[in-house]
């Protein structure tokens, strides 16, 4: 049963977003759309909505530990807003076929990041670029508005190479830069789609329950094993999508009568 796999994958995309910081986002688009039937121009505001609440508490939970950088989501966050609304700005003039192409691309390249990790830890207390940092927070912010990610796979590693914090603050202030950047994209959609917020709550509470375990226990999970796993997984979804769209496409060019446009629920 879809659904069934669909509940318990939103279950794991919390557990790897408390674990991680990133990462499990991703999975939300293609979740709602072949687990639930949801078209892509309407998954892309609902993934925004469930990544962006489950990543409020997962914030929360950091923060209690002092796991969360302000100053660094400080400097990201402005820019990685204002990169949203162009993303969102972008979406709404784009093909789903486009979208879903750009979406497939960054679910490869979110596991190739994830199988190749890290080759150094960062160290503390060292020289931040703030120019750079907003750089990366708006192209970052600019996919969250048009495909739907969090963002967290990319803010990761520029906050532990650049902003020089420690791994587990720049998870911390990985999820506050996701909070900021999924309510600015989410804004740019208000309105514009019907929205199944139905599904979107029972999506975010299971998803919310996963950052619960995820953040309880990321202190004793071998997170370079979880990561390799799950960018295995990542590496088929990828695929998938890829296929799924293309077979689309060849179905779509045999019914002339049918709008590129239309075809947005790709299922």
């Amino acid at each position: 049963n879809g659904m069934v796999v669909g509940y318990g994958l939103a279950v794991l995309i919390g557990v790897v977003l408390g674990s991680l910081g990133g990462g499990g986002a991703v999975l939300t688009v293609p979740v709602l759309l072949y687990g639930f039937g949801v078209g892509m121009k309407a998954a892309v505001p609902m993934s925004l909505a469930v990544v962006g609440t489950t990543s409020v508490y997962g914030v929360w939970r950091y923060h209690q530990r002092r796991e969360v950088d302000f100053h660094s989501a400080l400097v990201f966050g402005p820019a990685a807003m204002l990169g949203a609304l162009g993303g969102t700005w972008a979406a709404l003039r784009v093909s789903s076929r486009l979208q879903l192409v750009v979406f497939a691309v960054l679910l490869l390249t979110t596991a190739v990041m994830m199988l190749r990790g890290r080759k150094k830890a960062a160290v503390p207390g060292g020289r931040r670029s703030p120019v750079l940092l907003g750089i990366i927070g708006a192209g970052v912010g600019f996919l969250t508005g048009l495909v739907g990610v969090g963002g967290g796979f990319m803010y990761v590693p520029a906050l532990t190479l650049m902003a020089r914090l420690e791994m587990r603050r720049a998870v911390g202030t990985s999820l506050a830069l996701i909070v900021l950047s999924c309510a600015a994209g989410l804004a740019g959609y208000a309105g514009r789609y019907d929205l199944d917020w139905g599904l979107i709550g029972i999506f975010t509470a299971l998803a919310l329950v996963g950052v619960a375990l995820g953040t309880t226990v990321s202190a004793r999970l071998p997170q370079a094993t979880l990561r390799r796993a799950f960018a295995v997984l990542l590496l088929l979804m990828g695929a998938f999508v890829l296929a799924r769209g293309e077979a689309q496409s060849v179905e779509h060019t045999m019914n002339t009568g049918i709008h590129d446009d239309a075809v947005s629920t790709l299922l």
